[in-house]
Parts: C-alpha cells; structure tokens; sequence
C-alpha cells in the first residue's frame, strides 16, 4: 500500500508518468422495440424489454496528474489483450518516457509474463524494461485511481443501452475527448501518514 501511495506523491515528471490501468466487462444491449422519439414537454420513452447484443471489455488508462485517459475497447481480456495495451502505451502514448510507473490490481493476466507470451523475446524484453508495476495490497483496488475514473465512465457513459462494440467505441472515445479537453484531474488527498494512522490496524506490533 505504501508503495502505491508513494507513487502517487511523486511530482509530475513527463519521462516518468505515472498511469493507473483497470479494466471492465461490459454488456451491451439493444432495444426489443424502437423508442419513441422526443416530443415537446415529453421525454423519450423506451420500453422494458431489451436484446443482449454482446460482450465487450474496456481497458481505463488514467493518468491523474495530467488529467489524461483513454479508454480502449477489446472484445475480451485476455494475456494478449493486456500486452498489446502495454504495447499502445509504451510506444504509441509515450514514446519519450524513460520509465513507465503502471499502478494496476493483481487480476491474473495483469503480468509481464503476458508480453512473452504475445511478442518475441527481444521484443517483450524491450517492453518489459519500460515499465515499473505497482500492485495495491489484495482487497485494496480502491487504491487505483483508474476504479475511480471507470466509475465516472459508467455512471456518464455507459449506464444506458449500447447496441455493440462499434456504438460503445464512438460513445467512449467521446465521453474521453470532453473529459480530456476539460483535464479532469484527481486529488488524491490520502498518504502515507494518513495510511499509518487510520489503518493502524494493518501494521504489525513491535515490541522491544
């Protein structure tokens, strides 16, 4: 936890970003029946009954201190899925950056080991060598900023029918644009100190 915490007191240092990373399942549905349109003084009306489309995930890339995100639609989650998104971030979002800080839960595939088993060697090498994981304690997700910034996504984006993957990328990519325009930043207020006196509880005892 303190690790985590540490990491997030960091002052910003472009060649050293700091990116919260979590992911989502989502589903989409359809409507059984067309809604009826808007009419003056009257909202739309949709009915009850709906049509599971299918299946999808959305990784969360979030980086608090620039008030930066991106989410990235996959239709699963698999080893594959996650190198490929380490790969998007080391190459294509920071190209320049020294060191990669990635605070992520500790789901199975969220792991190196998924760039070897996606890349050649020498490839997941290089990759691997980019990046820095920052593993909150087991029970303790809430530590990920990136939880935060999904619970944003689903109440403003994804709490409505979407009919498929291709609905859920264009509504993702602009609820992303109007929060990145507005750099919606995270304060996170809760430290170390803050840590060692309100989860006293957590530490061991030392006697003399």
């Amino acid at each position: 936890m303190e690790e985590v915490l540490t990491v997030y007191a960091t002052a910003y240092n472009p060649l050293e970003p700091v990116v919260c990373l979590d992911e989502q399942p989502q589903v989409l549905h359809g409507h059984a029946r067309d809604p009826l349109p808007l009419e003056p003084g009257q909202c739309a009306r949709v009915d009850d009954e709906y049509i599971r489309v299918s299946t999808a995930n959305v990784f969360c890339l979030f980086e608090p201190l620039r008030g930066w995100r991106e989410m990235r639609v996959t239709q699963r989650r698999t080893l594959q899925d996650f190198a490929q998104t380490l790969k998007y971030l080391s190459d294509a979002i920071y190209p320049r950056a020294e060191r990669i800080h990635l605070v992520l839960d500790n789901l199975n595939t969220h792991k190196k080991a998924a760039l070897y088993a996606t890349f050649p060697p020498e490839e997941a090498a290089r990759l691997a060598a980019q990046f820095n994981f920052h593993h909150p304690p087991k029970h303790g997700s809430w530590l990920n900023a990136a939880e935060i910034e999904l619970s944003v996504f689903s109440r403003q984006c994804t709490d409505r029918r979407l009919e498929g993957i291709p609905r859920l990328i264009e509504e993702s990519a602009a609820w992303t644009e109007e929060r990145n325009l507005r750099k919606a930043q995270l304060c996170w207020h809760f430290t170390t100190g803050d840590a060692r006196v309100k989860l006293h509880r957590l530490y061991p005892s030392l006697t003399a």
